[in-house]
């Protein structure tokens, strides 16, 4: 139990450390917004950032399914396929990014009226898009390279480029809103430069790793035969890139459900004015901080749960699932007694905006609720995915929406927003249940296969 605690831990750690930064930055962005004299901005933000955690969420496979496919690999010892995962991650993330912006007016229009802002953040949610859609290249191939590393059992290198890649932001986007007078374009521009710069820093650090000091000749030839979907190799390969997407096809449809959840959620908000917009927002934030802590275990998950699996360690297996859970409810647990005591300071924090400060505590008692309602979501999914078991994942997802949307409508008659938080909250912990009585059977499925 020890072993597993320090596996679990040398890949949690790191994980957490990388994955903290993301709602730390924004975090900051809020709070850059939020001081600049207007709800509008803080709504912009809030907007302007759902527009890309749809578009990024909806490509969200190419970090699971690269991560679960390599450990299982990893745990095989077939280097081979280890190295083909990441050369076709990344092949399959550029050709995607190169869509997005081809794309990139119709899909910013099209969420634009879906989501439906007021005129004056609609303006300023356009000018923070038309920036950051040139880093679709870099945050896709940033999601390659990252579940390869995960995969590889390494939290560490995507924890050094994670801290980078945010410091960068946060440091650019200060400097041009408060040093050179850019409102929403400087928080944008700053996005833009730390994304590329993460993606190449991870390039960087991938090469020197596991590919030493080979000259670039020696390595970008054999990439031919990597990225070669014929079959016919010196080693055919049991990941062919109908495999691929065939295993991503569930996780790509299971991430639209959470999209429709996540975007109906801040759509709703923003149906209800700017102030219960902005409100939403920074209570989201509260959630983000759970998820990207509860990420961390749930990366250890993926890893060893896919490597152990790869090696048919099903006692090994059987213990990471049980320690996994153990760290989550302790977690949850810190979260639950953190906000409690210290929630509403903290969104004084965020914004001295007079409205929103006033209505935030009307509220701020439903994020209280948030890591228990979670944990047994967030920990699965790290499991399922190390797994492959995508089918399930999009299921139990699929369930969780439906009920998103039906306690919704029921709810928000009598209750208003706070229905609107009701329905979030029992999206997350059915989520939990329904995979909670799917693992036996997916157990019992990868035993027979």
């Amino acid at each position: 139990m020890k072993k597993t605690d320090k596996q679990i831990l040398d890949i949690a750690v790191p994980s957490i450390v990388s994955n903290i930064t993301v709602p730390l930055l924004g975090l900051v962005d809020v709070a850059i917004t939020g001081h600049l004299g207007a709800a509008s901005y803080i709504g912009a933000i809030a907007l302007g950032g759902m527009l890309f955690n749809i578009i990024y969420w909806i490509f969200g496979f190419i970090r699971m399914g690269t991560s679960g496919l390599t450990a299982q690999s990893l745990g095989r010892g077939d280097t081979e396929n280890v190295i083909r995962m990441l050369a076709r991650s990344i092949a399959i993330a550029f050709a995607i990014a190169l869509a997005l912006l081809v794309l990139q007016v119709p899909l910013r229009e099209l969420g634009l009226l879906i989501m439906q802002p007021t005129e004056e953040v609609r303006l300023l949610t356009t000018t923070y898009y038309n920036i950051c859609i040139w880093g679709a290249p870099a945050t896709l191939g940033l999601f390659a390279l990252t579940g390869w590393f995960i995969g590889m059992q390494n939290s560490r290198i995507p924890m050094v480029i994670a801290i980078t890649q945010n410091v960068v932001n946060i440091m650019v986007s200060l400097v041009l809103v408060f040093g050179a007078g850019m409102r929403v374009e400087g928080v944008a521009s700053g996005t833009l430069i730390a994304q590329w710069c993460g993606f190449l820093m991870g390039a960087f650090l991938c090469w020197r790793r596991y590919f030493g000091k080979k000259p670039i000749t020696n390595v970008i030839q054999p990439l031919r035969y990597y990225l070669s979907p014929r079959s016919n190799t010196r080693h055919p390969s049991p990941i062919t890139y109908k495999a691929f997407f065939s295993i991503n096809r569930d996780i790509f449809l299971r991430t639209l459900c959470m999209v429709s959840v996540m975007m109906f959620f801040t759509s709703a908000g923003s149906w209800q004015g700017e102030v219960v917009l902005a409100v939403n927002t920074l209570l989201m934030q509260l959630y983000l901080l759970v998820s990207y802590i509860m990420d961390g275990f749930a990366n250890a998950g993926e890893a060893l749960s896919g490597k152990f699996y790869g090696a048919g360690d099903s006692d090994a297996l059987r213990t990471t699932v049980r320690r996994i859970f153990f760290w989550g409810i302790i977690t949850a647990a810190v979260f639950t007694v953190t906000y409690v005591t210290g929630g509403k300071p903290f969104l004084r924090l965020l914004t001295d905006e007079p409205s929103v400060v006033e209505a935030s505590t009307s509220y701020v008692w439903w994020a209280y609720l948030v890591p228990f309602c979670s944990v047994a979501a967030f920990m699965w999914d790290g499991i399922f995915i190390g797994l492959t078991a995508s089918r399930q994942m999009l299921q139990s997802m699929f369930v969780a929406a439906v009920t998103f949307f039906i306690v919704y409508f029921i709810a928000t008659k009598y209750l208003g927003n706070h229905g609107l938080w009701l329905a979030f909250l029992c999206y997350m912990f059915v989520r939990g249940v329904v995979q909670t009585l799917l693992y036996p059977s997916i157990m019992k499925q990868k035993k027979r296969s």
